[in-house]
């Protein structure tokens, strides 16, 4: 632990998420998802997927996703966007396909603060079986995707290496 990382804990235990910093004190990160972990991830709504390019530069976006197995999925969508170059996140990908997603929940009862951070390597799917499936899930849940041609648009598959968190993974 750096040293600063004392000083930081304590601080975390005086301002009000005593049984959550109690808990997680090293925040370990595991080659798994744990059942507390998924609930967290399946219950939220949106997540921040961290992407960098080659030479390391940081790109975060709030994205809609979908978990089946050790992957997750982010589908491009027809909300407006530039359609002569591939949007920031997928050159990204391609580049390094390195990524950090979040699943976080903020409340003023700091005592339910929590967050999932999940690490790996990401893929763009084209087209296919994979492709189809994680569609399908994505339609099944958000509404506005069901409004919306997907087919022909890719999906990021972000395969799940680590998965670390931190608070109350309680999924209400």
């Amino acid at each position: 632990m750096f040293p600063a990382a004392g000083a930081i804990l304590r601080c975390a235990i005086g301002v009000g998420n005593r049984g959550a910093v109690a808990h997680n004190r090293a925040m370990p990160g595991n080659d798994r998802l744990s059942d507390p972990q998924r609930r967290f991830v399946e219950a939220g709504r949106v997540g921040h997927l961290a992407t960098a390019d080659r030479a390391g530069v940081p790109h975060v976006i709030p994205v809609c996703y979908a978990l089946a197995g050790e992957s997750v999925y982010i589908t491009i969508d027809e909300k407006p966007k530039r359609r002569d170059v591939p949007l920031k996140r997928v050159r990204n990908i391609l580049e390094n396909p390195r990524f950090s997603f979040v699943v976080d929940r903020w409340d003023e009862d700091w005592s339910r603060l929590g967050w999932v951070m999940l690490r790996g390597r990401a893929e763009i799917l084209e087209r296919g079986e994979e492709h189809d499936r994680a569609q399908a899930l994505l339609r099944e849940r958000y509404l506005q995707y069901r409004a919306m041609n997907l087919a022909g648009l890719p999906v990021i598959a972000i395969r799940i290496a680590r998965a670390a968190s931190w608070g109350d993974l309680s999924p209400d």
